[in-house]
C-alpha cells in the first residue's frame, strides 16, 4: 500500500526542486548580481579616482556569490519539503475529528461486533485508508475479531504507530542532510575566498589591497549566510519533528480512548 504512495511524493519533491533552482536563479541574474556588480563598480570607480569612501556591503554584495545561491535553492526545496510533510499530516490528523468508530460512554465492543465497527472504515477510500488512524483501528478491529484477546488488539495497534513514527523518521532524512550540507557549502566559499585572497597577496605587497579585501568578503559572506540560513532551516525542522511525533501522539490517544478501552470479552 506505501508504494503507490512514494512515486507520487517524489515526484513533488522533484518538482519542488526544479521550481526551487529556477526562482532562486531567476532572481540572482535579474536582481541580485546586476544591484551587487553595479555597487562594485561604484566602489572601483571611486577608489581608481582617489575618493575617499567606506565600502557599502549591501545585501546585494552579502548573497551574490554562488556558494549563496546554492544555499537559497537547498534552503527553499528542503522547506518545500517540510510543507508537504506537513500538510499530508495535517489531512492524516483531520480523519481523527470524524467518528470512524461510533462509540459512546459505557458501549462495549464484543469479538462478534468487531466487523460491524469496521466495515465504516473499509467503505473509506484507499487515500484516507492508508493513513494512520484507519489502518491501526481497522488492524485491531481485525485482530479483536480473530484472536478476542484485547492484549493482542493494543500490541498490534503499538506496532503500526511505532512503525509509522519510524516511516516519518526515515522520511526526514533528505532534509537532515541539507541542513548538514548547508554549512558545509558555506565553508566551500569560505576556503574559495581565502584561496582568493592568497592568490592576491602580491598585489597587496605592493600597495593594493583590493583583491585581498574582495577575497575575505568571498570567505566571510559565504560564511555567514550558510550560518544563518542553518539556523532557520533547524528550527522548521524540529518543528515538523515534534508536530509529526504529536500526530502520532494523538492517534496512540485516539486509539486508546475510542476503541481498546471500549474492547469486552465475554
Amino acid at each position: 500500500m506505501a508504494k503507490a504512495r512514494f512515486p507520487i511524493e517524489l515526484k513533488q519533491e522533484a518538482a519542488a526542486l526544479l521550481i526551487a533552482i529556477g526562482v532562486v536563479h531567476l532572481f540572482y541574474i535579474v536582481w541580485v548580481r546586476p544591484q551587487a556588480e553595479a555597487t562594485l563598480t561604484e566602489e572601483r570607480r571611486r577608489a581608481e579616482a582617489g575618493e575617499s569612501f567606506v565600502a557599502e556591503r549591501t545585501v546585494w554584495v552579502v548573497i551574490k556569490d554562488y556558494e549563496q545561491e546554492t544555499v537559497f535553492i537547498l534552503a527553499l526545496w528542503s522547506l518545500s519539503m517540510m510543507t508537504l510533510r506537513a500538510r499530508r499530516v495535517l489531512d492524516a490528523q483531520s480523519i481523527s475529528d470524524e467518528q470512524v468508530i461510533p462509540v459512546s460512554e459505557g458501549m462495549s465492543i464484543l469479538p462478534e461486533d468487531a466487523r460491524e465497527y469496521a466495515r465504516p472504515i473499509e467503505a473509506m477510500s484507499e487515500e484516507r485508508r492508508r493513513q494512520l488512524l484507519p489502518r491501526a483501528l481497522l488492524a485491531g478491529l481485525d485482530r479483536f475479531a480473530a484472536t478476542k484477546d484485547v492484549q493482542d488488539v493494543a500490541a498490534a495497534t503499538e506496532a503500526i504507530c511505532d512503525a509509522e513514527a519510524d516511516r516519518l523518521d526515515s522520511e526526514m532524512a533528505m532534509i537532515r542532510y541539507i541542513a548538514w550540507a548547508i554549512p558545509a557549502i558555506g565553508f566551500v566559499g569560505t576556503v574559495r575566498g581565502i584561496g582568493e585572497s592568497l592568490r592576491q597577496a602580491y598585489r597587496a605587497a605592493a600597495g593594493d589591497v583590493s583583491g585581498v579585501t574582495q577575497g575575505l568578503g568571498v570567505a566571510f559572506n559565504a560564511t555567514f549566510i550558510a550560518l544563518s540560513t542553518s539556523l532557520l532551516l533547524m528550527f522548521f525542522l524540529h518543528q515538523l519533528q515534534l508536530f509529526q511525533e504529536r500526530y502520532v501522539l494523538d492517534a496512540r490517544t485516539y486509539i486508546d480512548q475510542k476503541l481498546i478501552r471500549h474492547l469486552q470479552v465475554r
